[in-house]
């Protein structure tokens, strides 16, 4: 059984922080991806699960075993880079046969583990082949196959997609998700792709400036930020974000901000009170537009997806507001040919599925 353990695990360069008091539980065959914005830490946390960047502080174990001090060729774990790192001299087979044979594993073993790696990969026709003459995705099978004959106990994954074109980046993630299910060996992912986070990972775990955000199943996560910048990270397009101010309108508790005026439903999140500055979250799916809606607002931008259509939608100043910055919302429906820039509308949102945070702390206030 390989489950993974960071305890309070931390770099530091000098006096800069770079990973801080992060903790993490991997259960044995479990996919986890790291994901943030460049510079939040998570490359560097995968260099010291690797054995590549010395810890600062904390415990790393793997399988029960306390690596923390050990070399990398001491961890047994197997590591796919973003540039593929493949030798342009060797073929295929050699690139893939190259580390067994470092480790003088007999000859008979290597030609059975590189064959069973090819064919998984479906690269068996590619082993006579040089680098130079394969594609981009064939190159980044190949390195999956190079870790894959190691037979890991983890495979760590740093941006492994990053330079390939869309289309073929959506074939590739589909691969490494069925590559995990056919291998069942663990694998830790870092990417700055939210959308590769949620369709590989069973769980994810956000980053921050070198601190966890959240971490959670993907759906989870995405139901329940815990934070704004989660609620702002998760999630393409990203979530509507409206700040206001809580108002007691006769006995009611309402939400105010320029152009628009609702009544929170309940419960009412604890602290949200009378004059609380705070921010309203909804996601471009829970908005809409009917005759019925909560605000008056015109439509500034429209992007036809296809199966969707993506509408902006800025709301009209009430008294006074003048000076205040107009509020947009993004609307995402089902295919629509009936909106245009300039009509008037009435936006309409799901009560069910707002969310409030606290405009200081960031916090999610339904949650806390």
């Amino acid at each position: 059984m390989t489950n993974i353990v960071l305890s309070q695990v931390s770099k530091r360069y000098g006096e800069q922080p770079v990973v801080n008091s992060l903790d993490l539980d991997m259960a044995d065959g479990e996919f986890v991806v790291l994901v943030g914005p460049s510079g939040c830490g998570k490359s560097t946390t995968l260099r010291m699960l690797a054995g590549l960047e010395d810890v600062s502080s904390g415990t790393i174990h793997i399988g029960g075993r306390d690596v923390t001090m050990l070399q990398p060729g001491e961890r047994n774990i197997a590591m796919v880079f973003q540039n593929y790192a493949l030798y342009p001299h060797k073929t295929v087979y050699e690139n893939l046969a190259f580390g067994l044979r470092m480790r003088k594993v007999p000859a008979a073993e290597i030609e059975s583990k590189v064959r069973w790696a090819a064919q998984m990969l479906s690269i068996d026709a590619l082993l006579p082949r040089k680098p130079r003459q394969l594609s981009g995705g064939q190159m980044q099978r190949v390195s999956l196959g190079r870790a894959l004959v190691r037979s890991p106990e983890v495979f760590l994954l740093d941006e492994p997609l990053s330079n390939l074109d869309a289309k073929l980046r959506i074939r590739m993630r589909e691969e490494i998700a069925q590559l995990h299910k056919r291998v069942g060996t663990n694998m830790v992912y870092v990417t700055h792709d939210q959308v590769e986070a949620m369709t590989l990972g069973d769980r994810i775990v956000i980053m921050n400036q070198g601190q966890v955000q959240q971490i959670g199943r993907p759906l989870d996560v995405y139901d329940a930020p815990a934070n704004l910048f989660v609620a702002g990270f998760i999630g393409a397009p990203e979530m509507n974000l409206v700040r206001g101010n809580v108002q007691d309108q006769g006995g009611r508790l309402m939400f105010v901000a320029p152009g628009m005026s609702l009544g929170l439903p309940a419960p009412i999140p604890a602290g949200v009170r009378a004059g609380k500055e705070i921010v309203l979250g909804i996601r471009p799916e829970h908005a809409g537009m009917a005759s019925d809606g909560i605000a008056a607002a015109t439509v500034v931008l429209v992007e036809q997806l296809g199966a969707q259509t993506l509408s902006v939608l800025e709301l009209d100043h009430g008294k006074g507001s003048e000076q205040s910055a107009a509020t947009r919302v993004r609307v995402l429906t089902g295919r629509r040919n009936d909106v245009g820039v300039g009509d008037r509308v009435r936006l309409t949102l799901d009560m069910s599925r707002i969310h409030l945070f606290d405009a200081e702390s960031g916090v999610n206030l339904k949650l806390s």
